[in-house]
């Protein structure tokens, strides 16, 4: 093929990449708003119910001091504990949950250890049950929340003010991760950038939407919705957890709702690529159902949106092909334009946008790794333990 057939070629591709991005930053759900906060909708309850906080706990003594003593500070009106499920962990978890617990007062601190894990559950979910068992039948609503995950003060009543508010049955935030590190602060806002771009989330809280999503870090949940839902077995198996609750949730008649978070922080450090990469790869190819088939289309449809704007404009400069630089450049600056808002809301420069192309070939090769991980066997890993097949629940 000739360098002309090449420069022809890459403007129709580049032109359907600019008509792509057109529809998503028009039509796909506004995925790139940043404004999706808790609703405030009915005010405060006049009587406030009972909240049991679920934190599973697997060799995290590391974050806990960051995460522990905040959430056991909460000021709550009405009745509320918390309840850590120490997975089995090997670091003293445990007791150090029991001293955080002493020193800092507040909410009081159960810690109980599950069961051996069974098959076809994953780890964290069989805590959760176990923790759902200790949280009694009075508990009104359940705060599923991770280890990591630092509340600050009125985080908690803000959420059940929220859920109590808007007549929801499953309050979700996701939380805002750390970016310290440089390839953090490369990485870190594209992921919630994807993710919102796959699970819009004002799609997601419609209620006649068949988009669900929640964030598994920080998600309030109605006892009764959950049971409705067929409890925690019936996502036993689950890799992505919280896409698979709010799923259930919502097949269930329960209303969802998922934005961004003001109050609730991830302070797990992930400082080099190898831990992000690591962070990615692991469920990436469980969010594609293990289906070759979905991956190939993940690739091609990730290299047309993301990779051929800038490779259409520098090989159009390059080849002097003005209106094939001028289509690479507009699908570019649309998508810069749209990741824009949630780098303000990391507070990182907007300068940074057009760098997103090269973080979406790095989630492309992360993307790539953990099928190949999967087809060697590897599958899921996380604290030890490995999901090598898709588990389902009967």
């Amino acid at each position: 093929m000739g360098q002309t057939a090449r420069v022809t070629v890459l403007w129709w591709v580049s032109v359907v990449a600019l008509l792509v991005w057109v529809w998503l930053a028009l039509c796909h759900g506004g995925f790139w708003r940043t404004d999706q906060r808790l609703p405030r909708g009915g005010g405060e309850p006049g009587k406030w119910p009972s909240v049991v906080v679920l934190v599973p706990a697997r060799d995290e003594a590391e974050v806990l001091p960051l995460s522990l003593p905040g959430l056991l500070a909460q000021e709550y009106p009405g009745r509320a504990r918390v309840v850590l499920v120490d997975d089995h962990s090997t670091d003293g978890t445990g007791e150090l949950a029991r001293e955080l617990a002493r020193r800092t007062g507040g909410l009081e601190l159960v810690v109980a250890t599950p069961p051996p894990l069974p098959e076809g559950w994953t780890g964290k979910l069989w805590a959760l049950r176990h923790g759902v068992e200790q949280a009694g039948a009075d508990a009104e609503w359940l705060l599923l929340t991770d280890a990591d995950i630092a509340h600050r003060p009125g985080s908690l009543r803000a959420l059940v003010a929220a859920g109590e508010g808007a007549g929801l049955d499953l309050v979700s935030q996701m939380a805002r991760l750390r970016v310290v590190s440089g390839w953090e602060r490369l990485i870190v806002p594209a992921f919630v950038y994807f993710f919102a771009q796959l699970y819009p989330f004002r799609r997601s809280n419609r209620p006649r939407s068949r988009t669900a999503a929640a964030a598994g870090g920080c998600s309030l949940v109605r006892r009764g919705a959950l049971e409705r839902a067929g409890g925690v077995a019936a996502i036993r198996g689950a890799v992505i957890d919280d896409v698979s609750l709010a799923r259930a949730v919502k097949r269930a008649g329960g209303r969802t709702w998922l934005g961004l978070a003001d109050r609730v922080d991830s302070v797990r450090p992930y400082p080099g690529l190898a831990s992000l990469w690591r962070m990615v790869s692991r469920s990436a190819y469980a969010q594609l159902r293990y289906s070759p088939m979905l991956l190939v289309g993940t690739v091609a449809g990730l290299a047309l949106v993301y990779l051929v704007p800038p490779v259409a404009a520098l090989a159009g400069v390059a080849a002097g092909a003005w209106w094939t630089a001028g289509a690479g450049l507009a699908a570019w600056a649309v998508m810069a334009g749209t990741y824009a808002p949630m780098l303000r809301y990391y507070g990182q420069p907007v300068a940074a946008a057009p760098l997103l192309p090269f973080t979406a070939l790095l989630y492309l090769l992360m993307t790539v790794d953990s099928a190949v991980q999967h087809w060697r066997g590897r599958g899921a890993a996380w604290k030890g333990r490995t999901y090598p097949r898709p588990q389902r629940a009967e």
